[in-house]
């Protein structure tokens, strides 16, 4: 790998024990994985739970981290979407009735329901996408990882990579056009 990686002296600092460090890596972290987690699962609470645990796997194998095999932001991104992988495995298993949302009685809720509702939309369609495409949709577009280093977080090449995301995007696409043409 021809570029050093700009975590690689945090991370030995965090195997140390240094939990300044620690706290640094986290809070550097943390949008990023809980961004991800949030997207994957759709809950906050669970995306809560999967960063808590992507960091506590931080804290116990950052003396074993070896630079120079894969960035850490790219571990750190793998850890999270197998995280997330098992969340949705066994959520598969037991479903939950869902609440019921309560309405924002601020002045502007007619906005920000609709941009809320919207939201909701690409984050059901994006769901709704393969695993593996949806996962490179999330990588890159939300995520806002090269293709190079998405394709490493997913193992595989970025020809792979890009024609995962080229189906996604027709996916949505085409999701969107029905969309539309059922409002109609």
């Amino acid at each position: 790998m021809g570029e050093t990686d700009p975590d690689a002296e945090l991370v030995r600092r965090v195997g140390q024990g240094d939990e300044a460090a620690a706290r640094l890596l986290v809070s550097a972290k943390l949008p990023r994985v809980l961004a991800l987690a949030r997207r994957m699962t759709g809950e906050r609470g669970e995306a809560e739970d999967i960063a808590q645990e992507v960091f506590l796997r931080v804290w116990r194998h950052a003396r074993r981290w070896r630079p120079g095999a894969a960035r850490f932001d790219t571990w750190l991104h793998v850890v999270t979407l197998n995280l997330c992988r098992d969340r949705l495995r066994r959520r598969r298993e037991t479903t939950m009735p869902t609440l019921p949302e309560v309405a924002d009685p601020a002045p502007d809720a007619a906005r920000a329901l609709d941009e809320s509702a919207r939201g909701r939309a690409v984050a059901a369609a994006i769901a709704a996408l393969p695993e593996r495409q949806r996962e490179a949709i999330l990588l890159v577009h939300y995520q806002d990882m090269t293709n190079i280093a998405a394709a490493e977080a997913l193992s595989v090449s970025v020809e792979a990579l890009e024609s995962l995301l080229a189906r996604g995007r027709r996916a949505l696409r085409e999701h969107f056009r029905n969309q539309e043409a059922r409002d109609d």
